[in-house]
């Protein structure tokens, strides 16, 4: 027998008071060795996932390795869309080992985290195996985490998922957060950053609005 059906969301699918979202080490040191990514793309796709998580009001915590001593400033893409939040820096290059970045993790309290940074097989993977191995549902932005080889990165992904991660993209992470045109709340803010970071997408989205007053939700 079929089950049926109904116009409701999936479980799997991300809500923005359902996560946390944590972007690790995108510093410059860390950005001078990812060869698996442009850096220009890197950049853009950040700056794309900061701006969604800002809009969207999801908790996040930004941190960085060794800022002051070797590894340098945080990207102004993110930290821009954060005004005055503070960075938790760390010695750790697992994340999750880090008892100031925990501690945020607890007071936050939700069960999903969303993960991008530098690198994909070192920074990235730690948290991710160590969140899912206590219980979180770890979801990663694969376009907007780079390593210092493809190689690197895809067999960081691969490790990732064959434990239980959920691959995503940066564009893909904010049209979830906003998944219904008609939500006219975000729609001005979801349709702004996808003009500014969205790439061709964001092109084609200016040249409906301008060629034709066009819009998604009518």
């Amino acid at each position: 027998m079929a089950p049926t059906a109904t116009p409701t969301p999936g479980e799997l699918l991300l809500s923005p008071t359902d996560h946390m979202l944590v972007m690790i080490d995108f510093q410059s040191q860390m950005s001078f060795a990812t060869k698996s990514i442009d850096a220009t793309l890197l950049r853009n796709n950040a700056a794309l996932v900061a701006n969604a998580a800002a809009g969207f009001k999801v908790p996040t915590i930004l941190t960085t390795v060794a800022e002051k001593s070797f590894s340098g400033p945080m990207f102004e893409e993110i930290t821009d869309a954060f005004p005055g939040q503070a960075l938790l820096d760390r010695t750790s290059m697992n994340t999750w080992e880090d008892a100031a970045v925990i501690d945020e993790v607890n007071r936050i309290a939700k069960p999903r985290i969303v993960l991008s940074g530098l690198w994909t097989s070192v920074c990235i993977v730690g948290p991710a195996l160590s969140a899912l191995s206590q219980g979180f549902e770890v979801y990663v932005i694969a376009d907007a985490c780079g390593d210092i080889t493809d190689e690197a990165h895809e067999r960081a992904m691969e490790r990732m998922v064959q434990a239980g991660a959920r691959p995503m993209t940066s564009l893909q992470y904010i049209l979830e957060l906003q998944r219904d045109w008609a939500r006219t709340e975000t729609y001005d803010m979801t349709t702004g950053i996808a003009k500014k970071f969205g790439g061709a997408y964001g092109l084609g989205i200016i040249y409906a609005k301008s060629m034709f007053g066009a819009s998604e939700g009518h």
